[in-house]
């Protein structure tokens, strides 16, 4: 099985910063793509940032220019960069995962962390 262990939330003032990094385990010979995704009260599950294994990035538009996703390979983990915070990114933060297992032919996995809740509150 492959798991993925989500760190770094907590409360923090409007403007200020934040990093949380998700590490996956298990079974796993590659992680193809990376991504965080964030839901809030009442809302949909809504994808926030992605990073492929080659380095590719995408961000959602509320979140260009404040956040940075990237990764490290070597340590199977992914980080979220948050600065500039608002109150509006207030939500519980899921890292997902997906990629390939060991060993041969191991197929596929796709995983969800826990999630990490972190509030933006002056």
């Amino acid at each position: 099985q492959v798991h993925l262990v989500e760190s770094g939330g907590g409360l923090v003032q409007p403007g200020g910063s934040l990093r949380l990094s998700c590490t996956a385990s298990g079974s796993i010979s590659s992680i193809y793509t990376m991504d965080w995704y964030r839901q809030a009260p009442g809302k949909q599950r809504e994808l926030v940032a992605s990073i492929t294994r080659a380095g590719k990035t995408t961000y959602a538009d509320s979140v260009k220019g404040r956040f940075t996703i990237s990764r490290d390979n070597a340590k199977n983990t992914g980080y979220l960069q948050m600065n500039s915070l608002k109150s509006e990114d207030t939500a519980v933060y899921y890292c997902h995962a997906d990629g390939g297992r060991t060993p041969y032919p191991g197929g596929t996995f796709e995983v969800w962390g826990q999630g990490t809740p972190f509030t933006i509150s002056s």
